[in-house]
């Protein structure tokens, strides 16, 4: 029958609009690393850089941060994780630093070389890293961290060797954005955990460089030795 209305209960709804996504740590770092490098490819001025940087540090929703890369490229917005990255080394050294992307999963296998990879400028997109080693005599491993990465080494099989996890002197606790678990075998190598090394600029810059020495004591002074009794005739 033409001209039937619908009863008010069958009409289309509106539907909500879908809520906001809240952003980690991780994914903060993530934008400000694509901001980074698209004002050294020129795309950026020091001032927007700034802005924006600040904008993503302070940022609460997806929507905030898709803001801050919507004028750049597609590929620079999302950097790709590789699945396994496999290092094999001989008699020499291997070094990840810099604006590298971190993959899913690092396997090392290295004989008299050392291999050093350096997390603090690092393109975090995943919040876990499996490291499998199998270090043979010499081929030690130094992990440079920064605040928020923790490393583990219970699955870690040592021969011979040391692991040294090195963590700053603060009691500040920042959130864990990347966690790395370490595990293998270690015949005669050592594994190094720790933070970037102060510049001088920066040891300076402390709150107390040089803390006060405790106060010396003046030395005792000697006792005077006891007259001697006069002669008795």
């Amino acid at each position: 029958m033409t001209g039937e209305q619908l009863p008010a209960g069958d009409a289309a709804a509106p539907r909500a609009p879908a809520p906001a996504i809240r952003v980690s740590h991780a994914d903060r770092d993530q934008v400000v690393e694509v901001l980074r490098e698209a004002a050294g490819d020129g795309r950026l001025t020091a001032e927007e850089l700034d802005e924006r940087v600040a904008a993503a540090l302070s940022a609460r929703t997806d929507s905030d941060l898709a803001v801050l890369t919507a004028d750049l490229p597609a590929q620079l917005a999302a950097p790709v994780a590789k699945d396994v990255v496999r290092i094999s080394q001989r008699f020499g050294n291997v070094e990840r630093s810099g604006r590298w992307v971190v993959p899913r999963r690092i396997e090392i296998d290295a004989t008299a070389g050392n291999v050093k990879l350096d997390f603090t400028e690092a393109v975090i997109t995943s919040a876990s890293l499996h490291i499998e080693v199998d270090l043979g005599l010499g081929a030690d491993l130094l992990l440079i961290t920064k605040p928020g990465i923790e490393v583990l080494t219970d699955d870690l099989t040592v021969r011979m060797g040391d692991v040294r996890i090195r963590r700053p002197r603060t009691d500040a606790v920042a959130p864990v954005i990347l966690s790395i678990e370490v595990a293998g075998l270690v015949r005669g190598a050592d594994i190094v955990v720790r933070h970037p090394r102060r510049t001088p600029r920066e040891w300076l810059r402390q709150e107390n460089p040089f803390p006060p020495r405790r106060a010396i004591r003046p030395p005792r002074r000697p006792l005077r030795p006891l007259a001697a009794p006069p002669p008795r005739y």
